[in-house]
């Protein structure tokens, strides 16, 4: 039962509506601060997850490797720009750069999708509830400027989060111990990244990382069973 799943959705859309109706009553400053406070969780949420890593050279190994190839693809600005276009017909124009944000934020992150992929493999939705605190306020915020459109996020966010719960459930069988703590400190490394991006540390393109979450177990399954029998 995708129990997350269904938390994290309502979260976004009952803080998007929520945002709509009192958005107006809320000070830059308070926004402002806030935001920093949610960048400061995720990057606490993701040291919880790295510390349960197995094989540190296969974890560093397949981020390093599944960046180079997000870079080179440039996923991040191919989501971004698929995300404009399915906007362009939408009474958004002027808002249409924050839109995209939030879009890519609430379907597209790497939170959500560490998160789902966790949720289908092992039950654990921890990671998705505590996410859903977040995003709830998120949401409010973007709700500011946006409106009810927030709340709308949740109809794409809902399919594809569904499609990667369920996808995980095929994954599980082939899985070791080892590779899904392997897999959980990827999402860590990408979650600590998530974390500096909210709070301005640093912008880091956190779609250009996704893939080396497909990455990890394999090169974790590779570094267990050949690589280290030979040193």
């Amino acid at each position: 039962m995708p129990i997350g799943v269904l938390i994290n959705v309502f979260s976004v859309v009952s803080g998007g509506l929520l945002g709509s109706l009192v958005g107006e009553r809320l000070s830059d400053r308070l926004k402002t601060q806030m935001t920093t406070i949610f960048g400061v969780c995720a990057a606490s949420m993701g040291v919880s997850s790295i510390v349960l890593m197995k094989n540190m050279p296969a974890v560093i190994f397949a981020v390093i490797l599944g960046s180079l190839i997000g870079i080179s693809l440039n996923l991040d600005g191919m989501i971004r720009r698929g995300t404009g276009r399915l906007l362009s017909k939408m009474d958004l124009a002027g808002n249409m750069p924050l839109m995209v944000t939030a879009i890519v934020l609430f379907c597209a992150s790497g939170t959500g999708i560490y998160g789902t992929l966790t949720s289908g493999m092992t039950g654990d939705h921890s990671i998705l509830i505590a996410k859903s605190v977040l995003d709830f306020f998120t949401a409010m915020i973007f709700a500011c400027q946006l409106k009810k459109a927030v709340a709308f996020i949740g109809i794409p966010q809902l399919l594809i989060m569904l499609v990667l719960f369920f996808s995980a459930r095929l994954i599980l069988p082939l899985t070791t111990d080892n590779m899904i703590a392997d897999f959980k400190a990827c999402g860590g490394i990408i979650l600590l990244a998530t974390g500096f991006t909210i709070m301005k540390v640093k912008e880091i393109p956190i779609a250009n990382m996704l893939l080396s979450m497909i990455l990890v177990m394999p090169v974790s399954a590779l570094w267990e069973n050949i690589i280290l029998p030979l040193m």
